[in-house]
């Protein structure tokens, strides 16, 4: 068995840099490249792919990466693992062997399906699954009808199975983020898929990676600490059989690792940080420990887990009516008075009623709660949404916004793209179904034509070996208070943060800048100040979880995303714009709070 394997990212999303995966393998020593292409309403946009062409339903991307990359994969005995599969894994397994045979290269290629079940839904609500929306509580069989995609996420014990067979390349439907990290990890390691602190290390690796250069420096708030974004370097895990591991980058690169950028990236979409929940386990965010040991070398260690589910997570999709969004261009002077004058007389226009409409002012601020907005801009983008279930309403909708033009003030300009016209809103249904009914797939074809196929079950393991010492999630230790001289900053200079989008809930991590920060943020920044400063834009509750670990708090917005996904008619449906928001919270606080941040600046960088 190895002692340790380097398993490197290459794609965070269906769209992400197409050089990644070569700069990965020439950039220096691999075992292992993962690559990420499906968000959870990507398997509807490739159902509706299929059905127009049967031979399609996989991100074509991945293929385009294989033309340029085989040789250098069957040269350099890197194994490749990706969810490209999409709708259809072994449409595009297939693919990948007629691509070999074309360059003469002798392949093994793994394909790893079962997770699909749209056509099963009938059969299996006949046999007890409710399949409740695990958001919201409604009844299923409100739109079970109109499901257009059903997937389970399936965990790493197949990929595992391909890795056993010799695979060199394994494509997947939908399995978890991950998964597809932890696989080579109990493959290389011989691991029990009971030792749950060790699936909960490979787990927390797999989050960490998952989204490509976020963990490398892109998005990360203090964006100005990056010297080169140029050919950013995508994050590579070096994972010890122990269960720790480091996450570093390939030499020469630009980008950066560190704690912040791997604090920022765990902390995103991140729920309860007790109970991060995977096909394979559950990690409890709320024990890794991490320490910055050099230049882009970030160590992991100390993690905890906890059993795996009873349930697995069915991710579906269904037709939920029309929507439609256009903009024109407003210019001042008296912008703003414009753009509420254009807006009145659109909406008076418009003789309907509708499920849901949206106007933003872009420019002016209005992605931000509306305290947050400054001075008069010269130019404003005004942009509106509509979604309804009647598609003669949406169609009224594009015909009227091109009348603005010539009818308002002055100033104003059409903007590129023609007449809206209306798309088809996909909303997403999260469900639950027992593991005991899931069987994944795994089936192996190689250039010599030779075939082999498994299938695996998802038996729920024996758990009586593990105590769980729920003392440890949130230790009671004592505050340190402060009195003294008090300054008014913004949240940002004591704190950093990154959000993203679970559903309708924005979940947003704040990680404080010194551990005496942390001790004054869990008394001031509370749920409810948090809920009044995103008035207007967050609805429903706000829920905090503390991670005394990682000095940060985690908050869950709900009702915040319009709907989320392409329900929502907000110009940021993501959510990732509000951990800047909230880092402009005006704040008072102790001086001698920042006297603790330059302390910690200087024994980090060495400078006085």
């Amino acid at each position: 068995m190895k002692k340790k394997i380097r398993i490197a990212n290459a794609s965070g999303y269906w769209g992400d840099d197409l050089s990644a995966m070569k700069r990965q393998l020439t950039g220096g020593p691999l075992d292992y490249i993962t690559m990420d292409f499906l968000a959870e309403i990507t398997m509807s946009i490739l159902q509706r792919q299929k059905k127009k062409n049967p031979e399609l339903g996989y991100a074509v991307d991945f293929l385009d990466q294989l033309q340029v990359c085989l040789p250098l994969i069957v040269k350099k005995k890197v194994r490749v693992i990706s969810n490209a599969g999409g709708i259809n894994p072994i449409g595009m397994g297939r693919k990948i062997i007629e691509m070999a045979k074309s360059m003469g290269l002798d392949v093994k290629v793994g394909i790893v399906y079962g997770d699909n079940i749209v056509d099963q839904l009938y059969e299996l609500s006949a046999a007890g699954e409710r399949f409740i929306n695990m958001e919201t509580g409604e009844d299923f069989f409100r739109v079970r009808s109109r499901i257009s995609s059903a997937n389970i996420y399936l965990g790493a014990e197949p990929l595992v199975k391909a890795l056993e067979a010799g695979c060199h390349i394994i494509v997947t439907g939908r399995v978890t983020d991950t998964g597809l990290t932890l696989a080579p990890m109990i493959h290389e390691f011989g691991w029990s898929m009971d030792d749950w602190d060790k699936m909960a290390a490979g787990i927390v690796a797999g989050h960490i990676i998952e989204c490509g250069a976020q963990a490398t420096g892109g998005n990360i708030t203090d964006w100005h600490e990056v010297k080169d974004y140029h050919n950013i370097g995508y994050p590579i895990i070096e994972m010890m059989s122990s269960g720790e591991f480091f996450v570093t980058k390939h030499k020469n690169t630009g980008g950066m690792v560190s704690e912040k950028t791997v604090k920022e990236q765990l902390v995103y979409e991140m729920g309860d940080p007790s109970n991060y929940i995977s096909p394979d386990g559950v990690a409890r965010f709320d024990s890794i420990q991490l320490e910055e040991v050099g230049k882009d070398r970030v160590r992991v260690f100390g993690i905890k887990g906890k059993p795996e589910p009873d349930h697995l997570k069915v991710s579906m999709s269904y037709e939920d009516g029309w929507k439609a969004s256009g903009a024109v261009l407003v210019s001042g002077p008296e912008t703003y008075k414009k753009a509420r004058i254009i807006s009145d007389i659109f909406w008076k226009k418009l003789k309907h009623t509708y499920e849901a409409t949206h106007t933003s002012m872009i420019g002016s601020g209005s992605i931000w709660p509306a305290h947050l907005s400054k001075g008069e801009s010269n130019e404003i983008l005004l942009r509106f949404g509509v979604r309804d279930r009647d598609i003669n309403k949406v169609r009224d909708f594009g015909k009227a916004l091109s009348t603005l033009i010539l009818s308002g003030p002055a100033g104003m300009a059409v903007t590129t793209g023609g007449r809206p016209k209306p798309s088809l809103v996909i909303a997403y249904w999260p469900a639950l179904m027992h593991r005991s009914r899931v069987k994944a797939k795994v089936l192996v074809v190689d250039t010599r034509d030779q075939e082999e196929f498994h299938e695996i079950t998802f038996p729920i393991r024996v758990r009586s070996l593990l105590v769980e010492d729920t003392s440890e999630r949130n230790p009671v230790r004592p505050r340190k208070t402060y009195s003294g001289k008090m300054k008014k900053i913004r949240l940002q200079e004591i704190c950093y943060a990154r959000s993203g989008d679970k559903g309708d809930t924005c979940n947003i991590g704040v990680l404080a800048r010194s551990p005496e920060v942390y001790d004054w943020l869990v008394g001031y920044l509370t749920a409810d100040r948090v809920k009044k400063f995103f008035t207007g834009i967050t609805k429903g509750k706000v829920i905090r979880y503390e991670l005394d670990n990682l000095h940060g708090l985690n908050f869950l917005l709900e009702e915040t995303l319009g709907g989320g996904g392409t329900q929502s008619l907000m110009i940021d449906p993501q959510g990732k714009t509000l951990a800047q928001a909230l880092l402009q919270m005006q704040v008072r606080v102790p001086e001698a709070l920042l006297k603790s941040i330059h302390a910690k600046v200087r024994s980090r960088t060495g400078k006085p």
